[in-house]
């Protein structure tokens, strides 16, 4: 199998970029597997647009990096020395440098000081859109987070009920994240009543009232580095406003029709529309505060973005969140979100929790 970084050393030559510096984070993981720590020592993946990539890493990383299966040159530096001075060296003679978009300021500022000659700019342009489209494997580790989210929605009943905080049930929730095999606990949203209304709202001391509606967004990561991402809805016993009620079968049509929609062969920003088409004919749209939704892989948000202004054109393969949303201020919200894979034909929706607002006694 052709290496990710070989399709993206094919990227840079055709750009006019000499070679790319890529450190930690999702970027580095997705080209060569290695998880590196975020650490203060430099960690540093060189990529020239043609020739062998090499990873630099601190001597005292060096056996992590061996560990992670990385079949690339390993040069680790000792703790006195210069590690950019070392890459430098290496990359000495290019004129244009693309880094990752996360690089530390300090380190850039670094690597401009010992490379001065040399311009550089932005890497996302040329790894995001080899990110965004998954391969089989990344399908099959998104849709395995989505089923161990499933099987966390699946248990609300357990612990959402009148009489308890949102603190305390979003605390269940972070453990029954993990216990469902996620590595890590990304974000936990449970916006009781009016604090629904807050589309990123975490959790609080608010009592869940007979009647609330819940808006329940949780994500984690799991073992792959593939993250999960799944908004639902509740009402914690009793009967919701009948006014919410009415909203809420709209802002379902609005999601349903947006994933009929939905195709390898269209744009993002006219899957937005069609759902903020049908909440503003009903008189919500003002209420429809966010974009549609964000790709989604190693990391929860990332290309491409369902938005009004992106034109980018579908692929198979593209993973994205669907999830319109409406928030009346001072009173409630609500969120319907599901992960989701273009193809030809339509959509893997990798979701499948019921969508219907459900009253749990």
């Amino acid at each position: 199998m052709t290496p990710r970084w070989a399709r993206l050393q094919r990227a840079a030559a055709e750009r006019g970029i000499d070679a790319l510096i890529v450190t930690p984070g999702a970027d580095l993981r997705y080209l060569t597997g290695y998880d590196a720590k975020p650490l203060e020592r430099l960690t540093a993946f060189l990529v020239p647009a043609s020739g062998d990539p090499l990873l630099v890493v601190p001597e005292l990383e060096r056996s992590a990096a061996v560990a992670s299966g990385v079949d690339l040159e390993i040069v680790a530096w000792a703790e006195t020395d210069d590690p950019f001075t070392l890459v430098a060296d290496r990359l000495a003679g290019a004129a244009r440098i693309a880094v990752d978009d996360h690089m530390w300021g300090i380190r850039l500022l670094t690597l401009q000081d010992r490379l001065p000659s040399t311009a550089f700019t932005p890497a996302g342009e040329l790894i995001a859109p080899l990110r965004a489209i998954k391969q089989p494997d990344e399908v099959a580790a998104l849709r395995e987070a989505a089923a161990a989210i499933d099987r966390v929605h699946a248990r609300m009943g357990d612990w959402l009920r009148p009489g308890r905080t949102e603190r305390e049930v979003g605390a269940d929730i972070a453990r029954a994240i993990v216990a469902e095999g996620h590595v890590r606990v990304d974000f936990v949203i449970v916006g009781s009543g009016p604090n629904g209304a807050s589309p990123h709202h975490e959790v609080s001391e608010r009592v869940i009232g007979v009647g609330d509606p819940v808006v329940v967004d949780i994500g984690g990561t799991m073992p792959s580095g593939y993250c999960s991402d799944s908004t639902r809805n509740y009402v914690a016993g009793g009967a919701a406003p009948a006014a919410y009620v009415d909203a809420y079968a709209v802002l379902l049509a609005a999601q349903e029709a947006q994933r009929a929609y939905a195709r390898a062969g269209v744009t993002a920003e006219s899957i937005d529309e069609v759902g903020r088409t049908i909440l503003r004919n009903s008189g919500y749209g003002d209420l429809f505060i966010h974009r549609t939704g964000h790709g989604i892989g190693l990391e929860t948000h990332e290309e491409p973005y369902i938005v009004a202004g992106n034109r980018t054109v579908l692929e198979p393969g593209m993973a994205f969140s669907i999830e319109p949303g409406f928030y009346l201020d001072g009173h409630y919200g609500a969120r319907i979100e599901d992960i989701v894979v273009a193809t030809d034909t339509g959509l893997d929706v990798l979701n499948q929790t019921p969508r219907d607002l459900l009253i749990l006694d």
